[in-house]
């Protein structure tokens, strides 16, 4: 699956792995390292970087998660095994130790289920009787030692010698000052220990003076140290006593052991449990170190890469702290092998290690420093040809290794390899190797294997161009400022600008002049031209991607202007109706006090007086019944005026326009009121809603026509406001946009960002995780170009840090 057997050292994953190494807490965890192996299984991959990039949110977003007293206690537990062994007492606190660490562990998960469920799933079968524990408690305390209390026996033999050592320690201090008045001892000298026995030091010429045991001498023999007779017999029970404490301790580890005997396979499972947590970890830990995420995985061959970034590159970098060029990569059925050209430096062979080394880590469950978006499809084979590769052994040339490896490729490539070949087919004269190269590369394309290739060879560029499956692509190189950009551009060969090169790092100009001749002007003003389109092309990309973020913006705003003005029309046909209904009741009274009034005429037998103060009470009457039916305005929307004056108001008036005024645009039915006036401009205030038009494009309306527009869009307002009230008290402070697109994160963004600001809600907090700040930088990308946004920055540190950003509005 993988070629050449070096793969690791030529791309780079041995120092990956020294990495994770370096992560890891124990040595069981370490030694799971050398164990990682590539894989071609879509749901193995696919569950190693799960269980990977859940433990990363452990390390992220969770406190309380154990991170001490990974030990190794296996190879105990394999020596215990054994009838009449006995776990040896400086391991103790070990065993509790850890013991307590994988208890602590399983009491996580336990509680987080739901969050961790392939985490979850590893602690299925681990178990621990938590009596051990609680014996172990009994016997070691917190500094390892054994506990007087660990049993009845040790407790008495303890006593003991605590009373014996103290009533050693009385008797020497008094002899020893015996002694020092008598001048028997050296001047500044003190008790010491000799042979495990507590001595005086006494001059030579004096040692006859107490009668006791020589135990030892000084160098010059002019002191040496005494065991007084008293003290002898004393010292020797003592260590009869410390043999029956020793006995007594060999004693309970032996029945502790024998206790845990029975349990030694669950042990072993559940530190095997905990040297893969250990190594879990650290390989969470690398991803947090370089941004590392867990990308859209496809069960097939492909590559759809998104601002990817070589891991170790980045570490450098970053301690230089220096900025990496994230490389964008697509390979597909269509688009299979990737041909680069380009200027040496200019990042070929990166981007080549990148596409290896992201790939091998991927497959082997490591998370990766990509955008969230991208793409990554499962390869069956990876074959790689970088670097020169002379063997001594085999008598091969640099030359002869790749010949091998072109061997190999042809042989054994199919529709899932992924090839890597750097400065393909150089080592040999240009025009036979370059020969070769090309007939390698149609065989392999004729194989459907996908590859990333490196070469200067024209040919090679010019098979990109005109065969299906193979495309060209450049690493740019700005020639007004003669460096490279170290960025991949695909669709065009570039140009190696061995010339530029040679000038900047000031070649003999004479040497290059013929040079020049001999390689025709023509074609270096070609290959220059070539590249700088290339680089203005990218400028107009990167404008034009701005353009339309400003654009989206501003169809946004439209957008929901045309909603609220579709709900406002969709309502005329209630609104004419309820005037209607209106209209028939006005009529309807009307009728009834006119055939009153005439009633009452012709009672009056048609006394003039009479029927002058009857046709009087009509008219008061019917200004006050359309006073009762025409809804008052509320201050300050519509200028009140007597309901009898408003029909004498004709809507093509020829006066000037005015503050107060009442109008419509020209062919709608929405009615404002005219709220300031500069030159031909209006400021025009409908409720709470402010829009601007020319002079020409409205039309003066009626004071009544007004009044019943304004009852309606009342009536609307207020079912307007109960919805609100009802988003508010569905709306969430926060939203979680973690693991989305980023269309789709910065889409949802942009909805509840309308939807708080709609709301008037002054702060919210927008979650998008950490990882490489692609996702983050997209979004307050979005939030700078909102008027409505006051500010925004990261949380605080114990708040989630960089991957949640607080949003403060106007």
């Amino acid at each position: 699956m993988i070629y050449p057997k070096n793969f690791e050292e030529k791309t780079g994953f041995d120092k990956i792995k020294g990495l994770i190494k370096e992560y890891c807490f124990s040595d069981l965890g370490a030694s799971m390292v050398d164990k990682i192996r590539f894989s071609n299984n879509f749901y193995t991959v696919e569950k190693l970087l799960e269980q990977t990039n859940e433990f990363r949110e452990i390390l992220l977003f969770e406190d309380g998660f154990p991170s001490k007293n990974y030990i190794n206690m296996l190879p105990e537990l394999y020596r215990l095994k054994l009838e009449g062994t006995f776990i040896e007492p400086e391991l103790l606190l070990d065993l509790k130790s850890s013991l307590q660490t994988i208890i602590d562990v399983l009491k996580f998960f336990a509680h987080n289920e739901e969050k961790f469920p392939r985490l979850v799933a590893l602690s299925e079968d681990i178990y621990i009787d938590e009596l051990i524990l609680h014996r172990l408690d009994e016997i070691v305390d917190d500094k390892g030692g054994i506990r007087d209390s660990a049993s009845v026996e040790l407790h008495k033999v303890r006593k003991q010698l605590h009373s014996i050592h103290s009533t050693i320690d009385r008797r020497m201090g008094n002899i020893m000052q015996k002694a020092k008045k008598s001048g028997w001892v050296p001047d500044g000298s003190e008790l010491t220990i000799r042979n495990g026995r507590l001595v005086i030091p006494m001059k030579a010429a004096d040692k006859r003076q107490i009668k006791g045991f020589v135990h030892d001498e000084s160098a010059t023999g002019q002191t040496v140290f005494v065991e007084p007779a008293e003290i002898l017999e004393a010292n020797n029970e003592i260590r009869e006593l410390e043999n029956a404490e020793r006995r007594e301790i060999i004693k309970i580890l032996t029945e502790f052991t024998d206790m845990i005997r029975p349990y030694l396979d669950d042990l072993k499972r559940a530190y095997n449990y905990l040297g893969i947590l250990d190594f879990i970890r650290a390989k969470a830990r690398l991803a947090v170190s370089i941004n590392g995420i867990k990308p859209l995985l496809v069960n097939k061959p492909q590559l759809k890469w998104r601002k990817a970034i070589h891991p170790l590159l980045y570490l450098s970098h970053k301690e230089q702290e220096k900025d990496v060029i994230p490389l964008d990569l697509e390979l597909n059925a269509d688009k299979r092998i990737l041909v680069i050209s380009g200027p040496n430096a200019g990042g070929k062979s990166v981007c080549l290690k990148t596409t290896g080394l992201l790939q091998f880590m991927l497959q082997s469950g490591l998370l990766v420093p990509v955008l969230e978006n991208s793409e990554f499809g499962i390869f069956k084979d990876i074959f790689i040809d970088i670097g020169d590769e002379q063997s001594l052994e085999n008598d091969l040339s640099t030359y002869s290794s790749h010949l091998l490896n072109m061997k190999h490729f042809v042989l054994n490539a199919n529709d899932r390899t992924l090839l890597l070949i750097d400065e393909f087919g150089t080592g040999t004269e240009p025009q036979l190797g370059g020969a070769i190269a090309e007939a390698v590369l149609e065989e392999i394309n004729d194989k459907k294997a996908f590859g990333v290739i490196t070469t200067h060879y024209s040919n090679l560029k010019l098979l990109a161009d005109r065969v299906e499956g193979i495309i060209n692509g450049a690493m740019l190189y700005d020639t007004k400022e003669m460096k490279p950009l170290y960025r991949l551009k695909v669709g065009n060969p570039g140009s190696s600008f061995a010339f530029e090169i040679a000038k900047k790092i000031g070649f003999p100009k004479d040497v290059l002049d013929k040079a020049s001749e001999k390689t025709g002007e023509g074609q270096l003003r070609f290959e220059e031209q070539l590249q700088q389109l290339e680089v203005e092309k990218e400028e107009i990309t990167k404008k034009h991607s701005e353009l339309k973020a400003a654009d989206d913006v501003l169809s946004d705003v439209i957008k929901r202007y045309e909603i609220l003005y579709n709900e406002l029309h969709g309502r005329k046909r209630e609104i004419i109706q309820e005037a209607r209904a209106d209209a028939k009741n006005i009529l309807a009274d009307s009728n009834k006090l006119i055939e009153k009034t005439i009633r009452e005429i012709k009672e009056a037998d048609a006394e003039k007086e009479l029927t002058k103060d009857i046709r009087q009470s009509f008219e008061e009457n019917k200004d006050k019944l359309l006073e009762e039916r025409i809804e008052k305005p509320k201050p300050g929307k519509v200028k009140k005026a007597k309901p009898a004056k408003a029909k004498l108001i004709p809507v093509t008036e020829d006066r000037p326009l005015m503050v107060g005024d009442s109008v419509k645009i020209k062919g709608q039915e929405t009615i404002g009121e005219i709220t300031e006036i500069k030159g031909k401009n209006l400021l025009i205030s409908y409720n709470s809603i402010n829009f601007r038009a020319k002079v020409n494009e409205v039309e003066r309306v009626s004071s009544t026509e007004a009044r019943k527009q304004q009852r309606k869009s009342s009536s609307n307002y207020n079912s307007i406001m109960h919805e609100l009230n009802k988003k508010m008290e569905n709306f969430s402070l926060s939203i979680d946009v973690r693991g989305q697109r980023a269309d789709e994160a910065v889409a949802n963004v942009r909805k509840y960002v309308d939807e708080a600001i709609l709301l008037s809600i002054s702060e919210v907090e927008i979650l998008h995780g950490k990882g490489n700040g692609i996702l983050r930088d997209l979004i307050r990308e979005y939030l700078n170009a909102t008027p409505e946004v006051k500010g925004f920055k990261d949380a605080p540190l114990d708040a989630g840090g960089s991957g949640i950003t607080r949003v403060r509005f106007r």
